[in-house]
């Protein structure tokens, strides 16, 4: 049952995340934005240079700066556990955050990755382990245990391109997938994830008020915008 404390629901588990080496503004605010009804164990902006005047109550913590898109995936594949003193992290961006915090439940945290639902694929390798099962539960902003976080270092998982990309919740959700099952992590149902985050508006978000959400497609255009 969630916990309350000083009339914000309570997450001492959880470290809200930001990792970021540009529009580093608009994700403070993102942050910002989403404590506001949630006390969290620990508040982090991972960045290449501490913010002047950063707000009271996030953290400051120094990454090398992430100068291109796969700077980021690697660094959120082998590094970020390192930085997370709490069993859960919850990764937002400056496009996709808390919204929803009523819509918050603690079935959330019986898994060790939980992220909006990835559509059904166009074609005949996306979205698909190496079996060519279809994987429904993905996306970057997200709730990741810190056990699941310390793995790819751990088991030397190689940072290596799926279909010529590298995005890393593509990399533990679908390309590497097995081997995260294989040492004992769970994946959040599809039916879970519909209610924890919205990305692409589909079947399974009906009826539903998201917890998160990831860029401002669709039914999300109306979520705040810190970037204009």
């Amino acid at each position: 049952m969630a916990e309350y404390r000083n009339g914000k629901l309570y997450l001492p588990d959880v470290t809200l995340t930001a990792v970021t080496s540009v529009k580093v503004g608009p994700t403070i605010m993102a942050l910002l934005y989403s404590m506001r009804e949630i006390e969290f164990g620990d508040v982090l902006l991972i960045t290449h240079r501490r913010p002047f005047l950063l707000p009271r109550g996030i953290r400051y913590k120094h990454i090398r700066k992430l100068k291109e898109i796969d700077d980021f995936n690697h660094a959120m594949i082998y590094e970020v556990g390192a930085y997370i003193e709490t069993k859960f992290m919850l990764l937002i961006h400056y496009d996709g955050f808390v919204v929803n915090p009523q819509s918050w439940d603690d079935e959330f945290l019986k898994y060790d990755y939980i992220g909006s639902p990835f559509p059904l694929p166009v074609d005949d390798f996306s979205y698909r382990d190496v079996d060519g099962h279809i994987c429904r539960v993905g996306n970057s902003v997200s709730i990741r245990s810190k056990r699941l976080m310390e793995l790819p270092e751990k088991a030397k998982i190689p940072f290596e391109a799926d279909h010529g990309f590298f995005n890393e919740d593509g990399f533990i959700c679908c390309k590497n997938r097995h081997l995260f099952l294989r040492a004992g992590m769970k994946y959040a149902p599809l039916e879970v994830a519909a209610r924890f985050g919205r990305e692409r508006e589909l079947p399974e978000h009906e009826g539903v008020e998201p917890f998160v959400f990831h860029k401002w497609d669709g039914p999300n255009a109306g979520y705040p915008r810190f970037d204009r």
